[in-house]
């Protein structure tokens, strides 16, 4: 059964009104349908209830990442930057590609590595809000969610603080491809992607002549069963964990603080005892915000998902965005209530061999960020009009003034880079203490 939504119209998804859409997709039966896309593609199937994305998500073998890519727009074979990022990027392989190079590329992301960047990121964090809370108010997306997640990658990767910007600024171009406060055309973007790449591929070159202690070092020499990443696959990835670890973590902040002042009871309940509600309240903020609202995949075979025939070579869409309202899994799903119990969404992916590997990594840093808003900018309101951005794939926040009783700056010292002030210098590393993990 085909439905007239317009999931192109880049305006309305700006406007916030692709939950109209989504929700009139879901909630006729039987959930699954054929969307038109005029001149964006041949059409596509809406998966938006939560149950059948996990469905897609089990079975890469018939619902594949790599013959269609990941994004809604139709790939260029003709365009040599098309055929990278889909046969070189994690998130568009399929098994058993997909994972010899997770295998090799995980090594970073365990709990006990997490755990070893904690201490460095709450100083910054301390850091981060210093900076703010004398003033009594300030853009939360420039000056607040947008700091912790770009240092904590840059810490991860090694990168030189002089050039973080230079990062925030090409990463902002991959995401808002379709919004003219971000890029002007499409080649702005096309010189965005070659800068990091450049960026990228000099980094890991300079690595491979001087090995470092940072995950850089480590990624280059991880070998899993005799394999190693080659140079166009640390590239890909080194692009991947920029854009994914900083825009989503900042999007799901932001929205997630969003979602308090929606409910401001929820903030004043999480404010009185942060430690109590954190872990219940980070998994609410992550369904709310769903910061990545789609995935393309493309049917490798002829197949069936609640009595609706899908042919090989048709493509998929899952909506996470919808799936996180459906009202099948969540109790009063448009209410924000960090108290809920159980909260199985699909903000980090839903299952399947692509489940978000920096999971982990978001969590602590969300949980870092909102302890310390709680402790010293308890009475934090919306100041003006939010910016949201003008696209189909991110749900993102460009800006968001708020206000708020100024305080005095704790005045934190910096900690230094983990490898000499966490107590882990030297051998004992972060990048040592991940190869260590492994070995």
């Amino acid at each position: 059964m085909a439905i007239d939504v317009d999931l192109w119209d880049m305006d309305a998804f700006q406007r916030q009104e692709h939950h109209e859409m989504l929700d009139q997709l879901r909630e006729t039966e039987p959930g699954i349908h054929w969307v038109e896309e005029g001149d964006n593609g041949p059409g596509f199937w809406a998966i938006t209830r939560i149950e059948d994305l996990r469905e897609v998500n089990r079975h890469p073998e018939i619902f594949s990442s790599n013959k269609g890519g990941t994004q809604m727009q139709e790939l260029d074979d003709e365009n040599s930057v098309d055929v990278v990022q889909r046969d070189s990027l994690m998130l568009s392989m399929d098994p058993p590609k997909h994972t010899r190079y997770r295998r090799l590329v995980s090594r970073g992301f365990t709990p006990r590595m997490i755990a070893l960047l904690e201490d460095y990121l709450e100083n910054r964090n301390s850091i981060i809000l210093d900076g703010v809370v004398e003033k009594g108010s300030c853009d939360f997306v420039a000056e607040i969610s947008a700091e912790l997640p770009m240092q904590a990658i840059a810490e991860m990767m090694g990168i030189p603080a002089e050039d973080r910007p230079k990062i925030f600024e090409w990463t902002n171009k991959f995401i808002g491809t379709d919004d003219p406060d971000f890029v002007a055309d499409h080649e702005e973007v096309m010189e965005a992607f070659t800068e990091l790449y450049m960026y990228s591929h000099a980094l890991q070159q300079e690595r491979r002549d001087k090995p470092g202690d940072d995950i850089i070092t480590t990624l280059l020499q991880a070998d899993v069963d005799g394999e190693k990443l080659d140079e166009t696959e640390f590239d890909m990835f080194f692009l991947l964990l920029c854009v994914a670890g900083n825009e989503t973590t900042r999007n799901t902040a932001t929205r997630g603080m969003m979602g308090f002042f929606d409910f401001p009871d929820q903030w004043q309940k999480f404010v009185s005892d942060p430690d109590r509600y954190m872990d219940t309240a980070v998994e609410e903020i992550v369904r709310w915000a769903t910061p990545v609202l789609n995935f393309r995949r493309q049917a490798a075979c002829d197949t069936e998902i609640r009595g609706v025939k899908i042919k090989e070579g048709d493509k998929v869409v899952i909506w996470h965005i919808s799936a996180n309202r459906d009202p099948r899994a969540f109790d009063d799903p448009w209410e924000f209530d960090i108290e809920r119990d159980p909260n199985d969404h699909v903000g980090f992916g839903g299952g399947g061999p692509h489940f978000c590997l920096g999971a982990n990594l978001a969590r602590m840093e969300i949980r870092l960020m909102f302890r310390e808003l709680a402790a010293r900018m308890p009475d934090m309101r919306l100041d003006g009009e939010i910016g949201y951005l003008r696209s189909n794939f991110i749900g993102g926040i460009k800006w968001m003034p708020i206000a708020y009783t100024p305080s005095e700056s704790r005045h934190t010292e910096p900690m230094e880079r983990l490898g000499s002030a966490a107590g882990v210098g030297g051998a004992d590393g972060y990048g040592a203490a991940v190869e260590r993990s492994e070995s």
